[in-house]
Parts: structure tokens; C-alpha cells; sequence
């Protein structure tokens, strides 16, 4: 089966989980795949994904993985002990054939389904893969790997400080295809791999994990916060006072950039370590990061940029070298690294679209990136930021 352990997963739903153990466990929402490839058809898959969902659902966490999550200084006791019983449950999620269209939706407590998108995304991309490429060319995957290599290490020479992390869970050829690559980078560029999203392969491999908070955790604020031109705030304020310090990431991109920066004022410019990067013009954003650090009377050296939208090594290698000295670097590298074996990746997402009832929103800086099914929400929920940024007078 493709997933043999609940630790094959992204931090970032970890850490989210212990957050919503502590602060939201009786929430309830809904999760929805959308394939954004027209044209690709998952429904002849349908029977096979159905089936690894019913193994996923019979995994348990380890004494072994337990404790190696005990030895995470942000992850508290309480919520060990809860991953002690816990176990994902089937009757939350349902994947089907409908219409001639591949559906799958997961409802119920946002405590105990939000561990399902990561293992279920990497499920579908691995059955369909099997499915349309059984015989993959590995070797010429291992030469366009080698490929990335020689360029990084082509960057060291001009002290970049390049470094980056495999973020390709979600969307990875084969569970085997990305522990290859890890095993490879790991022993070519121990100075840049810095660590992998990955939970079982960073511990495997004696990796650091790397995640703080994906969308969700802001989406769902929408509903869960007193107001929603606040929402953004109610997030971070919450994710502040879970992690006191750690995991000092902030996500700039759930309702836009400039909304984002409109609530990311002077205490929260201090408190971050720095902003992740996911849609929009990255030289744009970090231009933008950095003079706003600036107006916030922040030392923009002293922070940190992440960027992880749809990155290559090139493309990373290319903002590297322009914001060196004006901001630390690094970056989660996806689907260009674990998914370029096949001519065309298929563009998976599943995403909350409801919690406690209400509908809730991503408004991305990037076209087709948008996730919402409500009209009327959406709309006032633009503009409602659309109206704050303009009382707030940024630039």
C-alpha cells in the first residue's frame, strides 16, 4: 500500500492539529479536491484510491514515531498523548464517481480529518501515475536530478547561503521516487538541503522537518473569529500564542498580499521570523516584504523569506541571488522535484471550503489558485479586505 505510516505526511498538519487540539477541537468543516487540469480523468483510479483510503484508515501512530515526535520541543506532551488514540476515520471521507467526474469530499471534526489531505493527495498522484506511466524512466529521472545538483552547487561559488527543502509530498511521482531523491540530495548537498515537509523521511533519514501553518489554519478563522476584517489577526494572534516564538513562519497569501500586509503590522513584524511566499511575482512580494519591514522599523536582514510557489532550482537560484544581503533566503521545492519524471504533473489540491457551516475563502495572488464555492461569500469577502487596505493607505 502507498502509505504504511501516518508519519507520511507535511508537518505543517501536525503542528496545525496540535493547534486545533488546543484552541478549536469542537470545530467542524469540509474539505474539497479539485483537479485544476480539465482535462485529466481520475475516474478509472476511483476503486484503487478508495481502497488505500480504507488502509490509511486503519494506521495507527507507533511507540517509535511517538516518541520521536515527543522529541519536538514545540509539540506538548497533551497532544502526544492524544495522537496515542488517535486514528483517522472513514466515514469522514468519501470518494466516488460522479457524473463521469472524479468527487471526493472529506466532513466532520476539523480535529480528526485534518491529517487526511497530504496522504490522500500523495494516494491519487501515485494510482493515477501507476495507472496512465507503469513504466517509469528513472534513470533519466536521476539525470535531471543530478542536473538540479551541479546547479546548486554552481551557486555555492557565489555564496548565495542558497539553501532549500523538499516540500513534495503532496504531489510526488511515488512514495519510493521521493525517498530516492532525499537519499540523493542528502549525501550530494548536505550544505543546502536544509530538511524535507516530510515527517517520516526527516526522521528516517535525520532530516529537520520543516512546516508551520498552510491556509487552512487562516481560512478557518473566517468562521472562527469574531470578526471577519480581523480574521487575518485572530490567526496569527493564535498561532503566536500556541507556539510562543516557534514556528515563526506567517503564510502572506490566504486573502492577498496586500491584505496581509495591512494586518502584519509592527508587533507582528517583530514577533514573525519571517513570511511564506506561495502565489504572485516572487521578486514583487519580496521587494514588497522588504520595504515593509522597513516602514515597521524591522531590519529586513534579520528576517526570513520563504518562497514555495511551483519552484525550480533555477528559478529559486534566481531569487537567491537578488535578495542576497537584503533578506535570508530559503525555499520548499515541490513538484519540480519530486514529480518532473512525467511529462505533465496533474495540479491536485483539496482545500477547506466550509467550517462551523459558513463558507470560508483562499483569495490568491496567482490566477486559478482561487478556491471557494460560494459566489456571494467570495465576493464579500474581497471586498471587505478590499476596503480595509484602502483605510489602511499602503502602497
Amino acid at each position: 500500500m502507498i502509505i504504511n505510516s501516518l508519519l507520511d505526511t507535511d508537518l505543517y498538519k501536525l503542528t496545525m492539529m496540535q493547534g486545533v487540539l488546543h484552541q478549536f477541537p469542537w470545530a467542524e468543516v469540509e474539505y474539497e479536491f479539485k483537479c485544476r487540469d480539465p482535462e485529466i480523468d481520475l475516474t478509472p483510479v476511483v476503486g484503487k484510491v478508495a481502497a488505500e483510503i480504507d488502509h490509511l484508515c486503519t494506521l495507527r501512530f507507533t511507540p517509535e514515531e511517538l516518541r520521536y515526535l515527543d522529541d519536538m520541543r514545540f509539540l506538548k506532551k497533551d497532544f502526544i498523548q492524544f495522537l496515542r488514540l488517535f486514528q483517522l476515520q472513514r466515514d469522514y471521507i468519501d470518494a466516488r464517481s460522479e457524473n463521469g467526474v472524479f468527487k471526493l469530499n472529506i466532513t466532520g471534526p476539523w480535529l480528526h480529518t485534518i491529517l487526511f489531505e497530504v496522504p490522500v493527495l500523495s494516494i491519487i498522484n501515485e494510482v493515477y501515475f501507476r495507472d496512465i506511466q507503469p513504466h517509469p524512466d528513472f534513470e533519466l529521472g536521476k539525470e535531471k536530478l543530478f542536473d538540479k545538483v551541479d546547479r546548486v552547487r554552481a551557486s555555492n561559488e557565489e555564496n548565495l547561503g542558497f539553501s532549500f527543502s523538499d516540500f513534495g509530498t503532496r504531489r510526488r511521482f511515488s512514495r519510493n521516487w521521493q525517498e530516492s531523491i532525499i537519499k540523493i540530495l542528502k549525501k550530494e548537498l548536505p550544505m543546502n538541503l536544509i530538511g524535507t515537509s516530510n515527517v517520516y523521511f526527516a526522521k528516517k533519514y535525520g532530516l529537520t522537518p520543516i512546516g508551520t501553518m498552510a491556509h487552512e489554519w487562516i481560512m478557518a478563522a473566517q468562521a472562527l473569529g469574531p470578526r471577519l476584517v480581523d480574521s487575518q489577526k485572530f490567526a496569527l494572534e493564535h498561532w503566536a500564542q500556541e507556539y510562543r516564538g516557534d514556528l515563526g513562519i506567517a503564510l502572506s497569501d490566504t486573502v492577498g498580499f496586500e491584505s496581509f500586509l495591512s494586518d502584519f503590522d509592527m508587533y507582528f513584524a517583530k514577533l514573525f521570523d519571517g513570511c511564506r511566499h506561495d502565489s504572485g511575482d516572487p521578486f514583487q512580494w519580496g521587494d514588497r516584504l522588504v520595504a515593509h519591514y522597513k516602514r515597521m522599523k524591522v531590519e529586513p536582514s534579520s528576517k526570513r523569506a520563504i518562497f514555495s510557489d511551483g519552484l525550480s532550482f533555477r528559478r529559486a537560484i534566481e531569487i537567491a541571488r537578488y535578495f542576497k544581503g537584503r533578506i535570508q533566503t530559503s525555499f520548499g521545492i515541490g513538484t519540480n522535484l519530486t514529480n518532473d519524471i512525467t511529462e505533465k504533473p496533474v495540479q491536485i489540491v483539496i482545500k477547506m471550503i466550509r467550517c462551523q457551516g459558513a463558507p470560508v475563502a483562499k483569495i490568491s495572488d496567482s490566477p486559478g489558485k482561487q478556491m471557494c464555492k460560494d459566489a456571494e461569500y467570495l465576493t464579500y469577502l474581497k471586498s471587505v479586505f478590499k476596503r480595509k487596505v484602502a483605510e489602511g493607505g499602503l502602497p
